[in-house]
């Protein structure tokens, strides 16, 4: 979707409250949805999750401006936004809100126990505290998990095996969120395995991932594991920069970040968990609450690599790993 055709949609949105209203009064009921998102309103990824929302929920029965009132909030990776953002869309009494990332929900969970939330992007939900079990949520919030942590262990494999050479590997990681520490544990008890040291790279804006990158790209032999999420989501291209700049081979969780330059990534469907979390909207919409409601699961997960950007760091694909691969960028 380009991205003036995105903007339109969103404004579009907000434009039709008003026809929305008028429609209500003859006896239509507009139900009202916030989303609490986590990158930029202009971000590409962020559009194209948003488009898949859209037209689940419009399959759905559910059309913006007739039956359905969307309210916006846009993160951009930042916590004090997502706090205010959180505050915002709670006061506005919704239905339920759509959250996007574990700092997202945090800040919705710290706000409300009564507004129903479905989240998407989470890692392990059960121990950042947001659900009870997988199956049985128990409170107001339920949504998809990403992936479990023992998808760490196999970052680093796909590393080893894309890049033999590395014996070092630092870890991107986002200290503040639980999920951080997850991953980076996976991989630590993975590394000795694959006869790599693995250096924890604990960053919180742009000035430190570069500072950091720089300063671990010093030793030879080093490659990166960038784990999920939002910070590293929103600063993407300048992890990709600092990769290709240093000559570090690096794995990544998403496969945006191989369409953007990334050498490998290995995940789930990011933006097809925007599409079934409208079916879960729509089921609380119709009276189902979040506690009953199971968190689900990836079903598949997508390996993709770029040729071009491991000619440029001098690798060879090996045939095996490019016969596996869901998506091969030339």
């Amino acid at each position: 979707m380009r991205r003036r055709d995105f903007i339109n949609i969103v404004a579009g949105s907000a434009a039709t409250w008003a026809f929305a209203a008028a429609h209500a009064q003859q006896g239509e009921r507009v139900r009202r949805v916030g989303m609490l998102m986590n990158l930029a309103s202009d971000d590409a990824e962020e559009q194209a999750r948003v488009a898949a929302f859209h037209q689940g929920l419009q399959q759905l029965g559910w059309t913006v401006g007739r039956n359905v009132q969307i309210d916006y909030r846009w993160g951009a990776g930042n916590a004090d936004r997502i706090r205010k953002f959180a505050a915002e869309l709670v006061a506005l009494a919704p239905d339920v809100i759509l959250s996007a990332g574990s700092p997202s929900v945090a800040a919705l969970q710290q706000t409300t126990r009564t507004v129903p939330v479905v989240f998407v992007g989470v890692v392990d939900p059960v121990s950042s505290g947001f659900v009870d079990s997988l199956a049985e949520p128990g409170g107001n919030i339920t949504g998809f998990a990403l992936y479990e942590y023992n998808i760490s262990g196999k970052w680093l494999e796909l590393l080893k095996e894309i890049a033999p050479g590395i014996t070092r590997v630092g870890v991107i990681r986002d200290a503040a969120l639980a999920a951080g520490g997850g991953q980076l544990g996976v991989i630590q008890a993975v590394a000795p395995s694959v006869g790599v040291e693995v250096v924890p790279i604990s960053v919180r804006d742009a000035g430190e991932i570069e500072r950091a990158i720089a300063a671990f790209a010093r030793l030879p032999n080093g490659g990166l594991i960038v784990t999920g999420s939002s910070l590293a989501a929103v600063h993407r291209d300048l992890i990709v920069t600092l990769a290709a700049r240093h000559k570090l081979p690096a794995v990544y969780y998403a496969r945006y970040f191989v369409v953007g330059g990334g050498l490998i990534s290995y995940g789930p469907d990011f933006v097809d968990q925007y599409r079934q979390a409208a079916g879960y909207v729509d089921r609380i919409l119709k009276g189902e609450k979040p506690a009953d409601l199971p968190v689900q699961a990836p079903n598949k997960y997508e390996l993709a690599i770029n040729l071009k950007t491991a000619r440029a760091l001098g690798l060879d694909v090996p045939p095996t790993l490019r016969a596996h691969a869901d998506e091969v960028i030339e």
